[in-house]
Parts: structure tokens; sequence; C-alpha cells
């Protein structure tokens, strides 16, 4: 790992280290406890360094590139006073790790959940976040994946636009609060992911271009120009984000990491950026003796993003599924069709299931062209799959979660469509109690012209897809504390009926050996017209099934149970009044115990669990 910024070793002793490749010279200015200049050594392939005997932790300093204006160091470790403000010396071995013995959770057993360190709760910080974990645990969670956190400017913010990707957002509780939740999670058994953007850096704050050639005009990203991981001089800047990884595994014993918007990053060379993160995550995993997930999020529908290097691939564990989401959700809430114009089909859905991608080299109309290739035969848990996530609520224009855009009983289809699924289920901070507050995108720059620059980027983005009311002003302090999650609702009426709910089906994955089975080769999905479909999962020997019986329209569906199955057992029953908001004084509910060949009548809007234990015939 090649070590950059402040590298503290104990005894008062610091090396810093900053890449500068077309600087003449570097002065490393120090201001605690009095200032000094002190001139760094250039060493090869661009890089200046100095060891200074007499630094403490905390010291705060700054580099100035031919001696010329202070800046923060690109690589800081902690920035106390913001963006514009000095870097900090961080003693990374201060903090007394109590999770020796933790060896890290399967991927295929992770119950997800994104997380908002700001919104989470009414502090907004690390350290707010562990008294709720017992709570999240209960329920089944067992991995937060937490939204960016390398410093952003201000204290509000989604953590897109963070700056300084080694450094740990102040306002939330700089290092020391993050080790401190991290250690608090696998204390209780809980893995730990974090959301990292390599695609661009955040404006404001952003003075890399003082240091290195770290951006590449010839490529250009929604945010600007794009990384240089390719062009003159990229060997310091491919340097700086492969070690990135390696950072937050060492310093943090983070457990994976969510890579932002993967496709956005741009790398025509022989050895791509992906393959060398690959690399070296494998080389840190072998050394530290646990796994070390990566995650990508890419819009491409490409499965090499998933296979190892040597098949030609990128060598990322999983990726986020958006196909699976886009073609639930418009089978959910009829007016998604206006979003996702290329979906509709309960086909769809099924191919979501069984493959995976559902564009996957058809015409798209959304792309104006063939798109994708088949991720088919792909086991289940390389990928990740949701019912919301930040970007499918936070870019509506009222930030409108699902618990108000559908009613309670397609809120409980919803979730049981994605827990049942043979996919690693992801949910987002609230989802798993129904939270109706919204989560808004909202920023706290502190320069005039980009704040309106924002505003009028999110007008006009919002304009461009039909929407007719304005958006919430991101800048508006309001708007961030509209976005704070109410969790005392979550023991109350019908939000405590949808926990219990998510309980349930998350102890079934758990208990349930069919659903443990992430091998595509042991689903099938039958499609009920344009009604419901069928999703028919079994154990890899054959010999147990749990039948879901779907039911996604007003009106009751007609289904004969399989004749292969000896007898049926109803385990889950979406419409018995124990999961009712409202318990009707008339329910017909379904058979607890089924005949093979049975004809039953699916109601309206319903999710029903069948299982059936072998010798059986099985049609696999």
């Amino acid at each position: 790992m090649k070590t950059i910024g402040a590298n503290y070793t104990g005894n008062g002793s610091c090396v810093f280290t900053v890449w500068a490749p077309e600087k003449e010279s570097m002065i490393l200015q120090l201001l605690d406890p009095a200032e000094r200049q002190i001139p760094m050594q250039r060493v090869e392939w661009g890089y200046f360094c100095a060891e200074v005997t007499d630094v403490q932790p905390d010291t705060r300093y700054f580099f100035k590139p031919d001696g010329g204006k202070a800046y923060s160091d690109p690589a800081s470790h902690f920035q106390p006073e913001g963006v514009h403000g000095p870097s900090a010396v961080v003693d990374h071995s201060a903090h007394a790790w109590q999770d020796q013995n933790w060896r890290g959770l399967p991927f295929r057993d992770l119950i997800l959940y994104e997380l908002h360190v700001g919104t989470f709760t009414p502090e907004g910080t690390f350290e707010a976040i562990i008294p709720r974990l017992d709570a999240l645990m209960e329920t089944g969670i067992n991995a937060l994946e937490i939204l960016p956190v390398a410093q952003f400017p201000g204290t509000r913010n989604w953590g897109y636009d963070g700056v300084y990707l080694y450094s740990v957002q102040n306002s939330y509780g700089g290092p020391a609060g993050l080790k401190k939740l991290v250690d608090a999670c696998h204390a209780r058994g809980m893995a730990v992911f974090l959301d990292v953007v390599y695609n661009h850096m955040g404006p404001e704050g952003n003075y890399f271009s003082q240091f290195g050639p770290y951006f590449n005009p010839k490529y250009h990203t929604p945010w600007g120009d794009a990384i240089n991981f390719d062009d003159e001089w990229s060997d310091g800047v491919r340097d700086y984000f492969s070690n990135n990884p390696l950072h937050w595994f060492e310093h943090y014993h983070i457990d994976g990491l969510r890579f932002d918007a993967i496709h956005a990053v741009f790398d025509m060379g022989a050895f791509h950026i992906w393959e060398l993160v690959h690399q070296e995550v494998k080389l840190l995993e072998k050394r530290v003796g646990r796994s070390l997930h990566l995650v990508a999020e890419s819009d491409l529908n490409d499965p090499r993003i998933i296979k190892t290097p040597e098949m030609g691939g990128f060598g990322f564990d999983a990726q986020w599924l958006d196909d699976f989401h886009h073609a639930l959700y418009v089978l959910i809430h009829k007016e998604g069709k206006d979003r996702y114009g290329d979906f509709g089909q309960m086909e769809q859905l099924a191919k979501a299931y069984t493959d995976g991608f559902v564009v996957s080299g058809e015409y798209a109309s959304f792309r104006k062209r063939k798109f994708g290739a088949s991720s088919a035969g792909l086991p289940g848990d390389q990928f990740v799959v949701f019912n919301l996530n930040h970007d499918q609520v936070g870019n509506r224009v009222g930030g409108e979660r699902l618990s108000v855009l559908v009613d309670f009983e397609r809120q409980k289809v919803a979730a049981a469509a994605v827990l049942l699924s043979p996919y690693v289920p992801l949910l987002f901070m609230g989802e798993e109690y129904a939270e109706e507050a919204p989560f808004y995108y909202f920023v706290d720059h502190s320069e005039e012209a980009l704040i309106r620059a924002v505003q009028e980027g999110r007008r006009d983005e919002f304009a461009a897809f039909g929407w007719t009311d304005d958006p919430k002003d991101p800048f508006d302090k309001a708007t961030f504390a509209d976005s704070i999650l109410q969790w005392e609702k979550r023991t109350e009426g019908k939000h405590r009926i949808m926990l219990d709910w998510h309980r349930t089906l998350i102890a079934l994955r758990r208990t349930e050996p069919v659903l443990q089975n992430v091998a595509k080769n042991d689903l099938r999905v039958t499609v009920l017209e344009q009604s419901g479909f069928v999703l028919d999962r079994q154990t890899a020997d054959g010999q147990s099934h749990i039948l879901s019986l779907f039911n996604l329209s007003d009106e009751a569906v007609s289904y004969a149970l399989p004749t292969w199955a000896s007898s049926w057992d109803k385990i889950l029953d979406s419409k018995e009044p124990n999961w009712q908001e409202v318990v009707a004084s008339e329910t017909a509910l379904l058979p607890a115990q089924a005949e093979p060949g049975q004809p039953i009548s699916l109601p309206p809007c319903s999710v029903t669990l069948y299982r059936t234990h072998g010798p059986a015939a099985s049609p696999f």
C-alpha cells in the first residue's frame, strides 16, 4: 500500500507524503503548536516527502505547492474545520479495537440496510446510531451500508459531493466516531459497508488540480471532467484511488465497499483501474484473514462487472440490480410506467428473478438502442436488490417513499418480492417500518454561485423528466430537517405491523434451507397472465420446495397447486388478520393445507407461501 497523506508512526514521528509530479518544490506548513515551514524532499514517481519527529496527533497542517498558496492535503485523514480548513494528523493506533475475533459474514447471508448518517438520528452522528443497532439486529438486519462519509462541504449533504476521500466527515464525528460505530456493529455480529465515490469529486474545496493532473478532459461525466485513470501522469491518480479501499479496510475495519456509478469511470488502459483495485484488495484479504467485499453500482447491464479478471471481468463480488427494482416497481405502482417506460410486463419481473438483467440485448426505448447482455446463470448472491434506495427516493420531486405512493397491502407484497428472492436484499433506512418522512436532496455549500447552480440544476432536471412541481430547495435547512427519520413510529399501528412483517420474512430467509439456495437452476417462475406470478424455489437436492404465490392485481387470481408434491402446507399469508392494517369482517383465507392440484383463489394484492418436503417428483 502506497502511504500518502500524514502517516503517524508514534512517539511524535510522522511522515508526510503528497503527489505533485509537475511541481518543482513543496512546503509542509505545520500550524501547531507554532507555525513553521518545512521543505519536502522530492522522491521518485512525482512524490514529495518529509519526516518530522516532533509532531503530535491532531496537529494541523497545509501543503504549499511550489511555495505558493497553502492547500489541504489531498489525502487528508481528517478535516476538522471543513473542506477549506487545514488537515489534521490522525493516530490510527489510538483506537483500542475490540473486534479481534471478527471474521465477517458471508455476502449471501447479508440483509443490507442503507443508512444516511445525518438523517438517521436527530443528532446526525456515528455514535448516535449505536443505541439503535440492537433494534436493527432484532429485525434481522445484519449489515449497515453507510452513504459516503468522505469530507463534504458544510454539515448537510448526501455525501456524493465528498472531496477528501480519505477523510471522515467532521460533523458526523470524524475518524474516532466511525471507528466506535464499526466496533459496536462487529460486537453485535453486524457487518459495515461504506459507499465510496471514485467517478468524481465534489466542486467545493476541490483543490486537487493545484497538485497534479487528477482530471482528464478527454472524458466527461455528469459532474464534469472525469478522473484521470489512463492519461499522462495517471500513475499517481491510480495510486490514490486504488489505495483508498485499503485505507477503509485497514484503518476502519470496514467489511465491504459499494462503488458509486462505476460506469462513469473511464480507463482505456490495458490494466483497468477496477482490476487494480481487485488485485490490491485480494492481497489485503489474505493478510487480514477475513472477506472484504466489493459491490458495484453500474448502469451498463454488463456481466463482466462481476466476473473475475481471469474471466475478463472487473472482479466485483456483486452489483446492484436496478432492473429488478424497475420491473417490480412499475407493477406495484402503476404511475411508475411514466418513469420506466421500458418496463411493465409480468414476464420482465419473472426474467429479473431467473436471469438478473431484464434488458439483456433487447432494444430499450430509454436508451434508443439495443442494450445490455445476459446475466443468466450467475448466482443470486452476485446481485443486490431493493424496493428503495437513496436515489429512488431522493430523486423524486417530493422525495416520496414507497410507503406514501402505494397502499399497505402493496407495500407488504413489495417487501416479500425482495426478501423471498435469491438475491441479497437491501432496505433503505426506515423502510422496515414503512417510514413516511421524505428523503430529499440537500446541500450545505458556502459559495453563493454554487448554491444557485445546484438549485437551478435540480429544477431543470425535474422539468426534463416532466415533473410540474418545483423541488424543495436543497440549501434550505428545513429540507434536511424534514428528511430525518421518525424512529418512534416503528412501534405504532401499521408501522409495527410492517416491522413485524419484515422481521418474519427475514427470519424465513434465515431458517428455510430453500430460501438460502442462491443457485438459479433451482428456481422457476410461472407468470399468471399480467396479474401475478408464482416463484418456486427448491433446495439443491430437490427435496424441499417453497412456492411464493404473488397476486399484484386488484382482482382474485385462480391457480392450481402443482401435482408433483405429496401435500402443500401454508407457512405465511399476507391476508391473515395479524398482517392487516384494518381487519376485514370477512376475509377468505387460503387453506392451511392443500392437496396437489387443488385450485385456489389468490386474494387481490397478496402473497402466500406454501411449503412441501420430499420425497417429491421435482419438476426441475
